[in-house]
């Protein structure tokens, strides 16, 4: 308990230093004017807390009961789905787009788990194959909505990239405020699961004698996490890979404990976050969408697991 606490102490510090440097640069260095500060630099960095914790904690929890170490919102068509939502209602307009990120989102979870679930089980290499499967298709129908989009196509292909680039008006300050109120009652609600993570990773079996109603667990799950990753789209976009990465690295520095890996999750996942915001906007003169970034790095890892789990 005492080295988690050091460990969570340590990743705070980090957090706070990396907080402090996503303010400090940009295109224009240390010379911060005060709009600057204020309009571009804090948001930037507060939305990337927002997506960075919200997707740490769903990748913690889909790959707690999934019990698959590759389960990931993007890889699982859950980020596609929110993608189709938003975009529908940006063609649309004049509606709520977290709302419509939302019922994508568990539209297309629900969709992979059906067709994934196979006798009441949900074999490891289906659950994936399900959820490519989802997942191009969702995006082949933004594809197809921005195709239909005019003068909407660029806000759309704003959620395919994932960005943290987002101009807050004073009714947008309002909304997200509401969409992160959401988020972390959605997120506390996930945390409140952590012992029936814990007690799920010794097999369904075990857990259903140890009182788990296993299928409830997971349809929590799966609602919650799809509106957290909704939310999350609704103002940054499809940033991949994020809930994929985090987890191991947490699991990796305090233990699979759920009780303690949730929140360490959230906070590596906003660390890497506004890293990769940083490394969006200094590496060239122009700003690279920071789910670019994030997919560079991610590809690479997915296929390390992927083959590390062939060779088990």
């Amino acid at each position: 308990m005492k080295k988690n606490l050091l460990v969570f102490l340590a990743l705070f510090f980090a957090f706070i230093l990396v907080v402090f440097l996503g303010v400090a640069f940009g295109p224009t260095g240390f010379r911060i004017t005060r709009d600057i500060l204020l309009y571009i630099r804090i948001p930037r960095v507060i939305l990337g807390i927002f997506a960075g914790s919200s997707l740490g904690i769903v990748g913690a929890a889909f790959q707690g009961i999934l019990r698959n170490p590759l389960a990931d919102p993007y890889i699982l068509g859950t980020s596609g789905g929110a993608c189709v939502g938003g975009a529908l209602a940006i063609i649309i307009g004049n509606l709520p787009i977290p709302a419509f990120a939302f019922i994508g989102a568990i539209i297309a979870i629900l969709l992979v788990y059906r067709l994934a679930s196979f006798r009441g089980r949900i074999p490891q290499d289906t659950l994936l194959l399900s959820g490519v499967i989802v997942g191009t298709f969702t995006f082949s129908i933004v594809m197809l909505i921005m195709s239909l989009g005019g003068k909407s196509l660029e806000d759309i292909l704003y959620l395919l990239m994932g960005h943290l680039g987002v101009v807050f008006d004073r009714n947008r300050i309002i909304s997200f405020g509401v969409v992160w109120f959401f988020a972390m009652l959605s997120s506390g609600l996930i945390y409140a699961r952590a012992r029936e993570f814990n007690l799920l990773a010794s097999g369904e079996e075990e857990a259903l004698t140890l009182g788990v109603e296993v299928e409830k667990l997971k349809k929590i799950v799966f609602i919650l996490g799809s509106l957290i990753v909704g939310l999350t789209v609704s103002f940054c976009g499809a940033i991949g890979f994020i809930g994929l990465v985090v987890p191991h690295i947490a699991r990796l520095i305090v233990g699979p404990d759920h009780r303690i890996l949730i929140p360490v999750s959230a906070l590596i996942g906003a660390i890497l976050i506004i890293v990769a915001d940083i490394f969006a906007r200094s590496v060239a003169p122009f700003e690279i969408p920071v789910g670019v970034i994030t997919a560079l790095f991610g590809v690479p890892f997915f296929a390390y697991l992927l083959r590390k789990r062939k060779g088990t």
